[in-house]
């Protein structure tokens, strides 16, 4: 009896201790699948049916290796991404990055909440403007007023929120050999309406604002753990602290990777098997699902149920992810006191665009601006966008000067420049079926 009870607190420590090792990674992964992304992932789905899975195969190490060097960079520099490109590049380059973040994000952060809303609205019976202000205030008031330890724990736990695709494409049933024959096998269609999906689908993952995220969050790791000391706030890590880092990576963007491919085969067998081929927002395709899902009584109901519910717990990680990015690339742009592990007092303009982008965020579902046509042409965007970003952290990542010891090493490096090459041949054969569509 003792040594079962030593066993099972051994599998206990050891699994605490798996979780204490997820932290950015894991927050990043799941933010990557906001409502917007959802929605982007749905249209694949519901437009081209299992044609785009194969997607998911080649985005897994092309993103973790983006994101593994966002954080390296953070984590070494014991900065975030803006004041590590401002220390490096022009002014030009800094304000063009950081522009380009704000914009999007906040344009992001109203589809986001609007999503929210309507999925809320899909379960309870309550006007959508009330659910978008509640959202809203419970978003802002987690971020602002709570500590980052207490807040990272919250996210964290978040992000099992995206648990709820895998069920909906069990309920909804699968033709399995067809799913794994799609997701190994690559399929193209040279017109435009493929490239841009395509190109807003590899925006919607490798996106920019995880890339400002996921290198301060590191650095806010760093503070949290005592890891920054002396005048200059030289990060103190080891091998060890990057081990777990890129244990975290890993594992968050395979969760990521995973739940976009299950939403794309629930969309792909429940929509485009019925020809329903345009699916314009996340909520809409939880609202579609209740009539076309029928394997066995009140299916339809409850994978409904169930896809709206990951909507909104994923976005209650997300929208703060998108207004924290902004507001980092914001703070470091102009030295402004920044970090959510400061009080609101002590970082006034940090917390203050947070705020403002929030609001903003949320003012677009009400001033006649379509944030669905907004948010898709901001994901393809991400996806031109992103080329040129993608090679400023590469060159940033295996700069000696820079990195030290930890620079990009052979395998890192290939998977970067393969990244760049992939983003910008989408993003050149998107503008090229653009004059022969």
């Amino acid at each position: 009896m003792d040594e079962i009870k030593d066993k099972g607190r051994k599998i206990k420590h050891k699994f605490n201790r798996f979780l204490r090792i997820l932290g950015p990674g894991l927050i990043t992964g799941a933010a990557d699948d906001d409502p917007s992304g959802i929605a982007t992932y749905s249209q694949a789905g519901a437009q081209f049916g299992y044609g785009q899975l194969w997607t998911v195969i080649l985005m897994y190490p092309l993103m973790t290796a983006v994101q593994e060097a966002c954080a390296r960079i953070g984590a070494v520099t014991g900065k975030g991404l803006a004041a590590v490109v401002k220390a490096n590049y022009s002014k030009k380059v800094l304000y063009a990055v950081v522009l380009l973040v704000v914009v999007a994000n906040t344009i992001n952060i109203g589809a986001d909440i609007g999503a929210m809303a309507a999925s809320a609205n899909l379960i309870f019976p309550i006007p959508f403007v009330v659910l978008a202000l509640f959202f809203t205030a419970l978003i802002l008031a987690l971020e602002i007023f709570t500590s980052y330890k207490v807040y990272a724990k919250i996210l964290k736990w978040l992000a099992f929120a995206l648990l709820a695709y895998p069920i909906t494409a069990i309920i909804a049933g699968q033709n399995w050999p067809e799913v794994l024959k799609a997701t190994v096998i690559p399929h193209f269609e040279l017109n435009f309406g493929f490239f841009f999906i395509l190109t807003g689908v590899l925006g919607t993952t490798i996106s920019p604002y995880m890339f400002f995220w996921q290198a301060s969050e590191e650095v806010e790791e760093e503070i949290s753990l005592n890891k920054l000391a002396g005048q200059d706030n030289k990060p103190h890590i080891g091998k060890s602290f990057l081990r777990n880092l890129r244990i975290d990576n890993a594992i968050g963007m395979l969760f990521s990777e995973i739940i976009t491919w299950f939403i794309i085969i629930t969309t792909a067998s429940v929509f485009h098997s019925n020809g329903v081929t345009n699916i314009s927002t996340a909520s809409q395709a939880a609202q579609a699902l209740e009539p076309l899902v029928s394997t066995f009584p009140n299916s339809g109901f409850l994978a409904k149920t169930i896809f709206a519910t990951g909507i909104i717990g994923i976005g209650l990680l997300a929208v703060p992810v998108l207004a924290g990015s902004a507001s980092y690339a914001l703070s470091e742009t102009f030295e402004w006191k920044e970090g959510l592990y400061r009080k609101l007092k002590k970082a006034h303009g940090f917390y203050g665009v947070i705020i403002v982008a929030t609001l903003i965020g949320l003012m677009i579902n009400f001033v006649g601006i379509d944030p669905i046509k907004a948010l898709i042409f901001t994901a393809v965007f991400n996806g031109v966008a992103a080329v040129p970003l993608i090679f400023l952290i590469t060159k940033l990542s295996r700069s000696e000067k820079i990195m030290g010891e930890y620079k990009s090493g052979p395998i890192s490096s290939i998977l970067l420049w393969t990244t760049f090459g992939a983003m910008a041949l989408s993003a050149l054969a998107l503008f090229i079926t653009i004059f022969y569509k």
